[in-house]
């Protein structure tokens, strides 16, 4: 439990510390919230003047200005409530946009192996709804609460002072003397106040629990929308969608009870402040009804007071359900600040250089595991010449992608070095690195939008010329011509209003606009037609020459072609040389040449 405290302690801290760019702004706030507590009890102390004194005494010229008086001060009241509200909102909307790019900067520099381990829908709930969740901690509970504490004492305040009068004393200075029976009235009203400290107690524990384990349930909901939105096709394909409705009907009931467990400590709370306040106005009035018949109390004092205890209850009322916010925020604040405490970047050096790359890439000894028990990469070893194009083959799960994903510094390796013209890439800068590499992948992915900004990725140095130019070079720019808006075309999300080869058509269009010196290619034309296979293999052709190349290879084609040919098998070198030496030697690539590409060959010459 101290624990927690001292973590719910250090989150608010932190909460705080994001105020320090509005700094002007978050005083003025708290400053209003002041005034406004001072402001309200005053408007009781008008009522009890107007009706004891005023309309006792038929001062009507006197009502007359105590009823202008509180007319003001609820106009007065009014705008400053506004203020109040807007200002502090503003805030809460101005840190949350600072937190939230803090959150998504963090994950866009991260590395990809934590996304391999982390569902999508996690770190969606920690940029969206966990981070509102903050800003219902400023816009409803932090600065809102200091205003309401503020109003409890100075209530308090009123109503144990009620009539007091200065009097003389033999020294020769005054003193403040209460009105007995005003002071003993306050205490009655607040009779009632312990039983309801001890309910708002009972509330805030109970809401915090159904709270932690509502954001557990929504963050399962959403990872599961997320992974299953994305998949929907292969469940209508395997007809599975009354099972996964299922799970989804299991994870969707566990946070409707999560809700309702929240909903039913609101649905006895409220209505228990309800009966104390009306308990503390009973109380109240039958204490004072003695002393009104004894003339001891006046009747405008009375209406003061049940004015109060409706001041006083109401704050405390929304001060339990303010608490419950700040804890909701301190919990989502303190997942948002786990995941920024995490380190999610590569290791980096001062001393890393920038410079572009000229195109030679050797591998040392390299190995590499995405977890340390099981190492997909083992002590591999070759060396590309600048210009050179090298292809990879390999059974599936070989190592294939892996190689060309720690090329990029995507992943560390975990021994070993990788050099590019000579230098470790570990001491290249990552942006510099990844500027001289381009990369067409097997999986191509677009985002929503234009094909133009597919092809640039909104980067403003890149010109529609450029664009144009690359693709009437690879031979492209006549299928995005025949589109509805050409290079304005719009894009479904992932490109699915455009077929595979479409998609990878605009990928190596895109890869030329950046001019890479390496191009890491994973050659997949399996799944297109012919035509769009002829034009796919000729925009490989002019997007390798000139320039490194490290080809996935699919076909025979491809592998002719290449300089030399990397063989891998369970993460090993078995060979390395060009297509005749390795066909001569009667090795692995032989064997594997037979049984995968000779078909390749068969089906080309029929072509």
């Amino acid at each position: 439990m101290k624990q927690e405290k001292n973590s719910e302690a250090v989150s608010l801290k932190r909460i705080l510390s994001l105020t320090n760019p509005y700094k002007g702004r978050f005083r003025l706030a708290i400053f209003l919230s002041l005034l406004l507590a001072i402001v309200g009890p005053i408007r009781p102390k008008l009522v009890e003047q107007a009706v004891d004194h005023n309309i006792a005494n038929k001062d009507f010229s006197a009502l007359k200005f105590t009823v202008i008086l509180m007319v003001s001060l609820l106009v007065f009241e009014t705008v400053l409530r506004y203020l109040f509200s807007y200002l502090a909102s503003w805030l809460g909307s101005s840190i949350i946009k600072d937190l939230r790019t803090r959150v998504y900067d963090h994950l866009i520099t991260a590395k990809l192996s934590y996304f391999d381990t982390t569902p999508i829908g996690t770190s969606t709930t920690r940029t969206i709804t966990d981070v509102e969740a903050i800003n219902d901690t400023f816009s409803e509970g932090l600065i809102t609460i200091l205003s309401d504490i503020m109003i409890i004492a100075l209530v308090v305040f009123f109503m144990f002072a009620g009539n007091f009068s200065w009097h003389r004393t033999g020294l020769g200075f005054s003193v403040p003397v209460c009105d007995f029976s005003t002071w003993k009235l306050a205490l009655a009203s607040l009779t009632v106040l312990p039983v309801l400290l001890i309910i708002t107690r009972w509330f805030q524990r109970g809401v915090k629990k159904s709270f932690q384990e509502e954001r557990t349930q929504i963050g399962k909901i959403n990872a599961f929308l997320q992974e299953h939105i994305s998949g929907m096709r292969i469940i209508q394909i395997f007809n599975v969608q009354e099972r996964e409705y299922e799970k989804f009907d299991t994870i969707n009931t566990e946070l409707k009870k999560a809700n309702i467990k929240g909903i039913w400590y609101y649905s006895l709370f409220f209505p228990a402040v309800e009966i104390c306040m009306a308990a503390g106005i009973g109380i109240t009035v039958a204490v004072a009804s003695k002393y009104i018949m004894h003339r001891e109390l006046q009747v405008g004092v009375i209406m003061s007071f049940i004015l109060y205890i409706n001041m006083l209850f109401r704050p405390l009322r929304f001060i339990a359900d303010k608490v419950n916010t700040i804890q909701r925020g301190m919990i989502a604040a303190g997942r948002v600040f786990h995941l920024l405490d995490e380190r999610l970047q590569s290791p980096s050096s001062p001393n890393q250089i920038s410079k572009k790359i000229n195109g030679e890439i050797e591998f040392d000894h390299v190995w590499f595991a995405y977890n340390s028990e099981h190492f997909v990469i083992k002590d591999l070893s070759f060396k590309i010449n600048q210009g050179q194009k090298m292809a990879i083959v390999g059974p599936t799960g070989s190592g294939k992608t892996s190689t060309i994903s720690i090329l990029t510094k995507m992943y560390p390796i975990s021994k070993g070095n990788i050099k590019i013209d000579g230098v470790n890439i570990n001491d290249f800068n990552s942006d510099s690195l990844r500027a001289g590499i381009g990369i067409v992948l097997q999986d191509v992915f677009l985002f929503s939008g234009t094909i133009m900004e597919n092809i640039t990725l909104r980067n403003k140095n890149i010109s529609a010329e450029t664009v144009m130019s690359a693709a009437k070079a690879l031979g492209v720019d006549e299928f995005i011509q025949q589109l509805p808006g050409a290079y304005n075309y719009e894009v479904m999300e992932r490109g699915l209003a455009l077929s595979l080869g479409q998609r990878q058509l605009i990928s190596f269009v895109r890869a030329m606009v950046y001019d890479p010196k390496i191009l890491i290619l994973d050659e997949a034309t399996s799944s297109i037609d012919s035509n769009t296979e002829m034009i796919v293999q000729k925009a490989i052709e002019k997007l390798t020459t000139g320039r490194t190349s490290v080809i996935i290879a699919h076909r025979l084609s491809t592998i002719r072609n290449a300089d030399c040919i990397l063989v891998l098998e369970n993460g090993e070198r078995k060979e390395f040389g060009n297509h005749d030496t390795l066909l001569r030697q009667n090795g692995h690539y032989a064997k594997l040449y037979h049984s995968q590409f000779k078909k390749s060959e068969l089906a080309e010459n029929v072509t």
